[in-house]
């Protein structure tokens, strides 16, 4: 399945959350909200982002988002490309998770489309994770994964974490370009579709 095809499905306000870092949710949400974007304007907001100085830092997640139409925000941008906590400790910084909270539920123009950080249980502060702090919003989600090794015990562990909260998992995407495991993708899409409740799709591979 194409992110194209996946868009018209889903609903808004929508997260793009992943089973750990470096699985694609901001390919992910890039397609999601360019699609959105040709039939009416996107609010794209990913309230914790680490490793940049700004918005405007072509490493930042915004700027691979951004196109017309598609509104770009943040609330918390810290420097050290770790974890929130972590990050934050090392700039002597504390993050305020109600005041991120208030600024995530503000009013958006359009669809609203968000993006977490790292994998769900990333810590944000003191005995805060990402999901026990974007559980209270009451948002649905999608869940992005690897293809290839590691990601069925992933997958499962992070789809039980957010059913055992509450959440509405409207599907998992299978991204075998974050591994370059289009070899294995097909198979380990298959198994995790057997044992999950939602829906499960394997992103197509796109020429490079």
């Amino acid at each position: 399945m194409t992110l194209a095809e996946l868009a018209g499905r889903l609903p808004s306000p929508l997260w793009v959350l992943g089973t750990d870092t470096n699985v694609g949710k901001t390919f992910v949400a890039a397609g999601l909200a360019r699609e959105w974007a040709k039939a009416g304007p996107v609010t794209y907001r990913k309230p914790f982002q680490s490793g940049v100085v700004s918005l405007e830092d072509p490493g930042a997640d915004a700027q691979v988002v951004a196109g017309p139409n598609i509104a770009v925000e943040s609330h918390t941008i810290l420097q050290a490309p770790l974890a929130p906590l972590a990050a934050a400790k090392a700039e002597g910084r504390m993050i305020d998770l109600r005041a991120a909270l208030e600024w995530t539920r503000r009013p958006w123009k359009g669809r609203l489309l968000l993006e977490g950080v790292g994998g769900l249980m990333v810590p944000l502060w003191e005995r805060h994770h990402f999901l026990s702090w974007a559980t209270e919003l009451g948002w649905p989600c999608v869940l992005v994964a690897r293809g290839g090794l590691g990601t069925l015990n992933h997958s499962l562990l992070s789809a039980e974490a957010l059913m055992l909260r509450g959440w509405r998992v409207e599907a998992l995407i299978v991204n075998p370009g974050a591994d370059d495991s289009f070899a294995a993708a097909p198979e380990n899409a298959a198994i995790l579709a057997e044992r999950l409740p939602f829906p499960v799709h394997l992103l197509e591979r796109t020429p490079s």
